[in-house]
């Protein structure tokens, strides 16, 4: 499809029409608002309501909102329809498109000119360990003669993070100080980190979520997911190595977690579902509430997380950031309705706007590894 905002159809756009991704924004002096991207734009939804350029208009209540959980909460089929009610607005030859384009200048706000801000409240996030390639490299610089625990191939590994320091793309990070100790020393000492680390994930958000005591089966996993979003899950490595045993990450972990501004509707996802990964010969099936045929046919996505790097020389002397890593989502060991499904298998309760992340994404290759502690084998190797 094409739009009438021509930057859409450029062919290296991020927020083409088939995208049509979530966020919160402010510009113009005005207060936070639901955004959609298309293109260098945002269509400023509340706006585009309050004209009444959509049909129908039940939803206005919902897009007056400063954040994207009236929308999270609203029915599959009521979100479904507003997204085709969106994409008929933008779409080049739509029988909405001249309403649309008549009012351009007021509901079309150039990205550039616009604040982006976290797209909604997050009241607890979790991150997972679900990448059997990650684990496995991580598990050899400590146990190479078995780097895999047992339990792994068994239950999705994961660890509650911290809320409160999830910040949007963009915001500065300030490296944290803690406890780390060196090789030659029997005491530690306290300071800034030395290995500063990055984890590149994919994350999705809650919609609709779940009584305390109640369970999310594999077969409704799925509709309990809003939408998908990026995640640098940030680490300080030498903490960590000190600190996480006997209780895994605490310090090294929870002083910043950046997520990207724009969520991903699920149903944009839809189309690059693909198998989950085949178990090895020798590995076990997954226990019972963890399998379905319709986990096995489509619980993976066929989307790859690239890293690059790009310096503060490199930026004075206007270079192009260095592509460090391309990991295949594919790939990943346990599934996003996996992950969701196990979180809650226990009763526990999930909220609109929680956040699951997967864990870093890496692949087989050294061009797959999804952080550099992987890429520089703890720091031995350059990057």
């Amino acid at each position: 499809m094409n739009s009438w905002v021509d930057s859409a159809n450029l062919p290296d756009s991020d927020f083409p029409l088939e995208n049509l991704p979530y966020g919160v924004f402010s510009a113009r002096d005005r207060h936070s608002r639901i955004g959609v991207a298309i293109g260098d734009s945002i269509l400023d939804v509340e706006r585009a309501a309050a004209l009444a350029l959509f049909p129908g208009g039940s939803e206005v209540e919902v897009f007056s909102r400063h954040n994207l959980t009236g929308l999270m909460q609203l029915p599959a089929a009521e979100r479904a329809s507003f997204r085709a009610a969106l994409t008929e607005l933008l779409r080049q030859g739509s029988e909405a498109e001249s309403r649309g384009r008549s009012r351009r200048e007021e509901i079309l706000i150039p990205i550039a000119e616009a604040r982006l801000e976290l797209p909604v409240p997050i009241g607890d996030y979790t991150d997972f360990y679900a990448s059997i390639e990650h684990a496995t490299n991580v598990g050899k610089m400590f146990r190479p003669d078995n780097p895999l625990l047992p339990n792994y191939k068994y239950v999705p590994i994961g660890y509650h993070g911290r809320a409160s320091s999830i910040v949007v793309s963009g915001t500065p990070i300030t490296r944290p100080s803690g406890q780390t100790r060196a090789p030659n020393s029997d005491t530690p000492s306290f300071g800034p980190s030395k290995m500063l680390d990055y984890e590149s994930e994919l994350g999705l958000y809650i919609g609709r979520g779940n009584e305390l005591g109640s369970v999310i089966s594999l077969s409704d996993a799925e509709d309990h997911i809003f939408g998908y979003c990026l995640v640098n899950d940030w680490s300080a490595r030498d903490i960590q190595t000190w600190e996480y045993q006997p209780l895994g990450p605490f310090l090294a972990k929870n002083f910043a977690t950046t997520v990207s501004p724009w969520v991903v509707p699920a149903e944009a996802v839809d189309p690059f579902r693909v198998a989950s990964r085949a178990r090895a010969a020798d590995d076990p099936a997954p226990l019972d509430y963890l399998s379905s045929p319709r986990n096995e046919e489509r619980g993976g996505i066929d989307a790859h997380l690239v890293v690059s790097i790009r310096s503060e020389r490199m930026r004075k002397e206007k270079m192009e950031p260095m592509q460090l890593t391309k990991a295949p989502f594919r790939s990943m060991y346990w599934t996003m309705p996996q992950l969701v499904t196990h979180h809650a298998s226990n009763g526990c309760n999930l909220k609109t706007g929680d956040l699951i992340a997967s864990g870093t994404v890496s692949g087989p290759s050294a061009e797959e590894m999804g952080c550099l502690l992987e890429l520089t084998r703890r720091g031995a190797d350059p990057v």
